[in-house]
């Protein structure tokens, strides 16, 4: 882990912040890549030797500046974490905004193409390569009112087998996390969106949320975090290709 070089997308807060502080703390040279420049700044007085940049990810200009920027600062490049992504309002489809439906086609599945094209030439001449792909519970089921998300994280599904398919002569393994609901500002806010859409409280939806899983809390990003950090370990040498809920035994959409 100590000689590991990696980089994080939207890694300056919620899961990403988890992601990147725990390769950091393990020993690794981290560099993260956020649109919020405020979020950066707090990461690097929390975790002093992470390296940060400002980049839009629904901007191909602003990857195409960073991400070579990134990898350059590192030396190199052995762990991709493709994190960044946006939910998008919760709405029906014939009542969804199309400008709203491409922001998140852009940066989830458009964001995460870019910066791993970029990467790839880097993740090939590491030998012991990693990508992880932050898909979601929303990438395993159909997801009612929430349908560019659910779109775009089924998506991130076939981009992960593709590449895992094309890097394997490489030594490049590709791997999807699928968390489920993740404690946080995110989920509060699709709370409150579907309370708005369904005229019902926001703890009544909450606790609709609860009932669909086994498990009744929602996912600490620290444990999401923990999976990404043996995803690329050698402990994961031979996992490749495969789609890892970490949902609480969520058994459908809400």
């Amino acid at each position: 882990m100590q000689a590991q070089r990696v980089l994080v997308t939207a890694g300056g807060s919620g899961i990403g912040r988890e992601i990147a502080r725990s390769f950091a703390h393990a020993g690794a040279q981290v560099f993260v890549l956020d649109i919020d420049a405020p979020s950066l700044d707090a990461l690097q007085r929390d975790t002093p030797g992470v390296h940060t940049a400002i980049c839009d990810m629904s901007k191909s200009a602003e990857i195409e500046r960073a991400v070579p920027a990134a990898i350059a600062a590192l030396g190199g490049l052995d762990v991709l974490v493709n994190n960044a992504g946006i939910s998008g309002p919760t709405a029906p489809v014939e009542a969804f905004d199309p400008a709203a439906w491409e922001l998140v086609m852009r940066i989830n599945l458009t964001g995460t193409f870019n910066v791993t094209r970029l990467s790839i030439p880097h993740l090939k001449k590491s030998g012991a390569a990693s990508i992880i792909i932050m898909s979601s519970v929303a990438g395993r089921y159909g997801y009612p009112n929430r349908s560019a998300y659910s779109t775009s994280k089924w998506g991130l599904i076939g981009l992960t087998k593709t590449l895992s398919r094309e890097l394997g002569e490489f030594a490049v393994r590709v791997n999807a996390i699928l968390p489920g609901a993740v404690a946080g500002s995110r989920i509060d806010n699709v709370l409150a969106g579907r309370a708005k859409l369904s005229g019902r409280a926001v703890e009544e939806e909450r606790a609709n949320a609860m009932a669909i899983q086994s498990l009744k809390n929602f996912v600490d990003p620290k444990d999401i975090a923990a999976l990404a950090l043996f995803l690329a370990s050698d402990a994961a040498k031979s996992i490749s290709g495969q789609m890892i809920p970490i949902d609480n035994d969520t058994q459908t959409a809400s």
